[in-house]
């Protein structure tokens, strides 16, 4: 049985409910476990313990080998079963277990010992074993046991010998070793009354023990010489006869014992055979009454003998006192006053040491009230001081704007926005080039039949080809929308859905769109047709199912209102579309009724394929291709930082010898300055004696022109040794400068690398920059998948331009109500403000620098989250700020009247020329021409 943390793994048993309900409602549903047969009545606890079943913290319990799941150990311990049970020998195993079966005793390690010592010598018939003759090892088997009766009779053994006799069969039906394999008797008197020295075997020798040696002329010397034994019948006893180690020891033997018995937890309870085995090898699983009393008795003995042992050490005597006398009685109530004094001071001295640990506890609790917190911690845990208040920190955090696109209804912004990363993120496996998130937003609200928009033909085109390799079933639409009319007449409910039935929707779509996987959407014809593939594509993978919206999209796409009952669906917004909330009548095109789709349906189409283009294989592969440019990455920034911290220690270096140098020169340039004095001072000494003879004046005058040219020859060694210095300094310098030049440049690749990093990994996985102390999470999605931070000439792009905010998880929701010590709900009113609290699933967006300002000085260096958070924008906040800058100029640039805004569907209106839209004139530079 696998072990985890050294015990054994019980299986579950069926509840109470769940086996009174086998009896009164047999059909009831279960969650069975077939590994191990358990049965469960809920998923929630059938999931829970496959969970527990799948930690890999099990354990063999035949190998000892760790880290297992629980089926892996459990597969590890019948595979080493069914290798012990091979080798074993077989003629042994009914002895064996017939021998442990109600022996008491305390360790696994003294029943083997006693079952290895009584059977090392005794053998058995049909046992393979190993006869050596004359020095030569033969495998041998056993075809008759002689018991000691017959040791002095040979005669009566070779009566035996024939196997057709009748003396044979009585000689089968004695058992051998029934009184040495009996651990109930002793070893002595076992060996006295079944001596295995005695017992006589005939064996039938099979093959020469190969042997182990590298003497290969030794070995054939033998083969040939004791080869004439094999085949040959003879009789042999247990000094001669041995078994393999393979198939005997004291390893395999306990191995065998352990896999075959158990035994109860109770005191001096017996080891006895699994009932299972014990029927197999003919072993008495019925508890003989001898043998119940002795265990009993021995049961009985051993708990009185742990009572004593108790009793002795704890307890009170129980011995029964003799009669005392007065002196006696008199001692033992002196005595008994003083015991009772011992024990009121020892309990006055343990209250007062309490009362002395509750005030010590106490005033420890104190103590550690007043210790400052180590910075950063748990965010919520810290609370502006009156102080930061006062020297102006910012207590509410700035308002975000909740007017985003498409934001009216819940989770439509949250898609708009995870469609746009996702074909950003992938253009280069989907061929499409970049837009802007407004750009998508001015796309889906585009509505002029007569004025195709690119953005969208491109975008919904690269989604069809890649759509292709995604495995489909054919006519799945149809198939789920059958499926629903059927559950709709069940329930007597109606099918119309904006007045067009089931069947009516199956007629329609019929013949539309059935070719989509092979019809060529040109980029130099303008990806026409793509309205019908994409009809054709959404037939083939979408189902009620995966797509709840189907049914009501795919009426829109087909089928057009009656213009005598709805006039006014002829004049719509050139950017924002009116959903039709008549009943749609006349059967139309998708080429024609697509740019009457309101966003919400635009929306819900292109996250629904996305969601599939996921899956793709270009996708895929894009992901293991930025997977492998990510690992080489991080050895290249690891190596760049190598060479820059290289360099930054040459530099210093450098400068050090350049400051000595300086030093040394200065210090030179004084000591000549002083000894150019003191030169002079020497030599108009000896001038002001008058006195002087002219010889002594000769010899002056000598030493004055030796000391000239001695200092002039010194001067110049120093000029040359100054000039030198200096060219060293120059040098220094020049390599001081050529370092820093490199330093920089490595830094700048170092910003490269971390450009080139997120636009990886973003491709890998998108998370947001942080959370802040309410874990509202901070997105920022420029400059990820295909997107850049810096164009060409270090031009600032931008994709959002903005950084959101979404509202806490369900998860997080949960943390924020389990800290009961403070009322969260007040404080978030407090810090964010009662407009500015996001729920699970609400998005807001900072797009002004100075609520982006405002928005950093708010967060709190001293809260973990907020810390990170901050680390994250600082990092990255020039190219965040150039991005809202551009963003905030391109709106400035591209406004345009209120009235040209609400034009008709007409490409020019009081001047205004919708062609000329940023989205209108943004072209596919990655496009590919399939056809």
């Amino acid at each position: 049985m696998p072990t985890c943390r050294r015990k054994r793994v019980v299986l579950t048993e069926p509840s109470d409910a769940l086996l009174h309900a086998a009896g009164s409602d047999p059909l009831r549903d279960v969650f069975y476990l077939e590994q191990t047969g358990e049965i469960f009545d809920t998923y929630e606890a059938y999931a829970a313990r496959m969970s527990f079943y799948r930690l890999k913290q099990f354990q063999c319990e035949v190998t000892g080998k760790s880290g297992l799941d629980y089926f892996q150990a459990l597969e590890s311990e019948r595979q080493e079963a069914r290798t012990m049970h091979s080798r074993f020998s077989e003629p042994l195993k009914p002895a064996v277990l017939k021998a442990v079966q109600w022996q008491v005793m305390g360790r696994l390690d003294h029943l083997v010992e006693a079952v290895y010592e009584r059977f090392k010598d005794r053998y058995f018939k049909d046992e393979r074993v190993l006869v050596d003759l004359a020095g030569c090892k033969y495998h041998a088997l056993v075809k008759n046991v002689y018991p000691p009766k017959y040791s002095a009779d040979p005669t009566a053994r070779d009566a035996h010998k024939d196997e057709a006799s009748s003396s044979a069969s009585t000689l089968d039906e004695e058992a051998p070793h029934s009184i040495g394999g009996d651990l109930k008797v002793q070893a002595k008197d076992a060996i006295a009354r079944d001596d295995p020295s005695l017992y006589y075997y005939w064996v039938h020798i099979l093959e020469l023990e190969k042997d182990k040696s590298h003497d290969k002329k030794q070995s054939t010397k033998s083969a040939d010489v004791d080869g004439k034994m094999i085949g040959s019948l003879m009789e042999v006893r247990c000094g001669m006869m041995s078994r393999d180690r393979l198939s005997f020891s004291k390893s395999i033997l306990r191995r065998f014992i352990r896999d075959c018995v158990d035994r109860e937890a109770a005191v001096a309870s017996p080891w006895t055979v699994k009932p299972v085995i014990a029927k197999r090898y003919g072993v008495d699983s019925v508890m003989p009454e001898e043998t119940r009393k002795g265990v009993e008795s021995i049961k009985k003995g051993e708990i009185d003998k742990r009572k004593k042992a108790w009793e002795e050490k704890d307890g009170p005597p129980n011995k029964k006192q003799k009669k005392m006398t007065a002196a006696q009685e008199e001692r033992v109530k002196v005595l008994a006053a003083a015991a009772e004094k011992r024990e009121r001071e020892a309990r006055e001295k343990a209250e007062k040491q309490k009362m002395a640990k509750e005030e010590a506890e106490r005033l420890a609790a104190e103590k550690k009230k007043k210790k400052p917190l180590r910075y950063p911690t748990e965010d919520l845990d810290i609370r502006m001081a009156e102080k930061d208040k006062k020297a102006g920190m910012s207590v509410q955090r700035p308002m975000a704007s909740r007017v985003l696109p498409f934001n009216e209804e819940h989770g439509t912004f949250e898609a708009f926005l995870m469609a746009w990363n996702f074909l950003i993120v992938y253009g280069q496996p989907l061929h499409i080039s970049t837009f802007t998130l407004d750009e998508f937003e001015h796309s889906l609200r585009h509505s002029v039949t007569d004025l195709p928009c690119p953005l969208l033909a491109e975008v919904h085109s690269t989604l069809i080809y890649n759509l292709r390799t995604v495995t489909f079933q054919r006519h799945s639409a149809l198939v789920s929308l059958l499926r629903l009319k059927e559950e709709f007449e069940s329930k007597g409910m109606d099918d119309k859905i904006l007045g067009v039935s089931i069947d009516q929707l199956t007629t329609a779509m019929a013949d539309v769109g059935s070719n989509w996987e092979r019809v060529p959407l040109r980029y130099a014809e303008g990806r026409e047709g793509w309205e019908e593939a994409l009809l054709g594509c959404l037939k083939d993978h979408a189902t009620v199912a995966n797509f709840p919206r189907l049914q009501e999209i795919l009426t829109r796409l087909l089928f057009a209102p009656d213009v005598s009952v709805d006039p006014s669906s002829s004049s719509s917004s050139s950017r924002v579309s009116t959903p039709m909330s008549g009943p749609l009548a006349v059967v139309s095109t998708p080429a024609q009724r697509y740019y009457a789709l309101p966003p919400i349906d635009r929306i819900a189409i292109l996250s629904f394929m996305c969601n599939l283009a996921i899956s793709s294989k270009a996708v895929h592969a894009h992901m293991e291709s930025c997977e492998e440019q990510l690992t080489a990455l991080r050895k290249e920034k690891i190596e760049v930082n190598r060479l820059k911290k290289q360099h930054l220690e040459e530099m210093n270096v450098l400068l050090g010898e350049t400051k000595e140098d300086s030093a040394t020169t200065a210090t030179d340039a004084a000591g000549d300055v002083i000894m150019a004095d003191l030169s002079d001072f020497s030599d108009a000494s000896p001038s002001e004696g008058g006195s002087e003879t002219a010889s002594a004046k000769k010899n002056s005058s000598r030493q004055m022109d030796l000391r000239q040219k001695a200092q002039t020859q010194a001067h110049a060694k120093q000029r040359e040794a100054a000039r030198a210095k200096q060219a060293s300094v120059k040098q220094a310098l020049a390599d001081h400068r050529r370092l820093d030049e490199e330093v920089n440049k490595l830094e700048r690749r170092l910003e490269g690398i971390e450009r080139e990093f997120r636009k990886l990994l973003g491709a890998v996985r998108v998370k947001p920059l942080g959370r802040d102390r309410f874990y509202n999470r901070i997105w920022w999605f420029d400059g990820m998948g295909s997107a850049s931070l810096v164009g060409s000439g270090g031009v600032a792009q931008y994709g959002t331009g903005r950084i959101f905010i979404q509202g806490p998880s369900e998860f997080d929701i949960d943390l924020l109500d389990k800290r009961k010590d403070e009322d969260i709900d007040a404080r978030r009113q407090e810090e964010e403000g009662e407009g500015g609290i996001l729920g699970t699933g609400d998005w807001a967006a900072y797009s002004d620098l100075e609520e982006l300002d405002e928005f950093v000085a708010w967060l709190n260096p001293k809260g973990s989250r907020e810390v990170a958070l901050k680390t994250v924008l600082t990092k990255w906040w020039i190219h965040i700020t150039a991005g809202v800058r551009r963003r905030n100029a391109d709106i400035n640039v591209n406004a345009k009247l209120p009235e040209a805004r609400r034009s008709a569907r007409t490409k020019t209106v009081a001047g205004y020329d919708m062609s000329r839209e940023p989205y209108m004139v943004w072209t596919n530079r990655r496009a590919v021409n399939m056809s």
